[in-house]
């Protein structure tokens, strides 16, 4: 987590819910929890862990890690036992802060060694998230009482670690991020990025929306702390609550995922017309691709503040795309900005003219910083690509133009191919959410004697829509080729996504597959 510098007396807060802290107190606050991690056992290298939703006092642990020189590892809180004792071993950590209601899963996953520490949940937070603040269970020490006597740390580290993000474990197991601690001047270089791509000015005002286990929403936050911007946190999001926020905030950026812009246009126009959002200057997007009649429904409602950004965990963003230029070349996902860089290649590991499709490859930008894979270098290796220091393969498909832009057409892993043809089911997914009634579409494909593979496509609908199979296909149709039209269509109450959005196609897919080759 990088430094925090405190702004200005009055100027901006941290806030969530019920909660808000000025600068100096919340740097006063991370601190002292730097100190009583030192008295804790932990070390400059060594990891602690974060089961909390959204909150002061997760930026606080978080932060008051990074001072000491250790790593934070905020972890996903809707994991079950299972999942939490994998990644709470494989990481490391030596202190996990859980939130009280949370603590039932987080003690059976316990690594021997480890210890709990408490943090009650904020009634506001409760509230947010739907349930009545549980009282603390008294089973651990409470964060309040561990804090007290401790004297905030008085030498912080020079270079601060980056928090340690495990990915989302789509196909497998998943591996925590390790990026090297970061000097001063490349954290200065990172701030004057952030600032400049994501269209804010220093001690601007911005929201995060998205919960604080996942990357862009963790390393959108340091940067936020670390430029001194007013700071407004939602412990889980809600529509018509963030753009209540927007108004109420004034809010001036904030960073979303695809997934919100759907929940905000299913909004009654009413409702959508109620609030006050031209204090907006900057709404950036990125995580998953968006449909094109999503985006132009978005900057038909807020205008061109639109701005998007392809990257991963790994690499932090790297091409760059604002209203203007998507509108002259919808689907881009930008092109490289500053020092980043992009490639395209061929089977063999050649470079792929503009308009053909192969992998991609990506460089990050000079400010951030280097990676690894917590106990897993093979699988850093394995993404380098062949002739080209310092690029990468996070595993898309894509295409660039003449002009640099790059397309997506998907996962590696979601590729179809049926009949020796390729089928990207993005594209698929785009066109199925422009049927009335559907909410979420998922397209992957299942195995077929003749074919090898054909589509299956499993739908969301709004409440109280009924949709037949034969509606769903001629939709597709009518629009596409023959061949990308769903063979399957199955109708979900909810498909399988997580708070950033990210949809888990594999618990889908994984039926179909049982019994049959396929690397699912």
């Amino acid at each position: 987590m990088a430094a925090v510098v405190p702004p200005a007396a009055g100027a901006p807060a941290i806030r969530c819910a019920d909660q808000e802290r000025g600068y100096p107190a919340f740097l006063e606050r991370a601190a002292c929890i730097a100190t009583a991690l030192r008295a804790a056992g932990v070390d400059p290298g060594d990891r602690i862990a974060v089961v909390m939703r959204n909150g002061l006092a997760h930026l606080e642990i978080t932060t008051g890690a990074a001072l000491l020189g250790a790593s934070a590892v905020p972890v996903n809180w809707h994991f079950q036992p299972d999942e939490l004792r994998y990644v709470l071993t494989d990481s490391g950590s030596k202190v996990v802060f859980a939130h009280t209601d949370m603590l039932d899963r987080v003690g059976a996953a316990l690594p021997e060694g480890a210890r709990i520490i408490e943090a009650p949940v904020p009634a506001g937070t409760a509230a947010a998230c739907g349930f009545p603040a549980p009282p603390p269970t008294g089973a651990y020490p409470l964060l309040d009482d561990w804090l007290a006597g401790h004297e905030p740390l008085d030498r912080p580290v020079d270079e601060r670690p980056p928090a340690v993000i495990y990915s989302s474990g789509t196909t497998g197991r998943p591996k925590g991020v390790l990026r090297e601690p970061v000097p001063a001047r490349r954290l200065a270089e990172a701030v004057r990025t952030f600032l400049e791509y994501f269209a804010v000015e220093p001690g601007g005002r911005t929201l995060i929306p998205a919960p604080l286990y996942h990357a862009s929403p963790s390393r959108h936050a340091t940067l936020a702390l670390a430029a001194g911007l007013d700071i407004t946190l939602m412990p889980r999001f809600d529509a018509e609550e963030f753009l209540r926020l927007v108004e109420r905030h004034r809010i001036e950026q904030v960073q979303v995922v695809p997934t919100m812009f759907v929940r905000l246009l299913r909004l009654p126009k009413d409702v959508r017309e109620r609030y006050d959002l031209s204090s907006l200057t900057s709404v950036v997007h990125a995580a998953a691709p968006c449909p094109q009649h999503i985006k132009h429904a978005m900057i038909d409602w807020l205008g061109p503040v639109l701005r998007e950004y392809y990257g991963s965990t790994e690499t932090g963003a790297v091409t760059w795309c604002d209203s203007a230029e998507w509108r002259d070349r919808p689907g881009t996902v930008g092109r490289a900005a500053a020092t980043a860089g992009v490639a395209v290649l061929g089977p063999g590991g050649e470079p792929l003219p503009a308009g053909v499709t192969g992998d991609i490859y990506v460089k990050p930008a000079d400010s951030w910083p280097r990676f690894s894979y917590l106990g897993d270098p093979d699988k850093r290796a394995a993404m380098e690509a062949p002739g080209l220091p310092g690029y990468v393969t996070i595993g898309d498909v894509g295409h660039v133009d003449a002009d640099g832009y790059l397309y997506l057409s998907a996962r590696r892993n979601d590729m179809v191919i049926s009949g020796g043809v390729n089928i990207y089911p993005a594209e698929i997914e785009g066109c199925l959410l422009a049927l009335e009634g559907v909410r979420d579409a998922a397209v992957f494909g299942i195995p077929d004697e003749e074919f090898g593979e054909v589509l299956a496509a499993h739908l969301e609908t709004e409440p109280g829509v009924r949709l037949g199979a034969a509606a769903v296909r001629a939709h597709v149709a009518e629009r596409l080729a023959r061949y990308k039209v769903p063979r399957a269509v199955v109708f979900e109450e909810r498909l399988p996504r997580d708070d950033s959005g990210k949809l888990f196609k594999r618990i889908l897919r994984e039926p179909y597959w049982a019994g049959h080759d396929s690397a699912i």
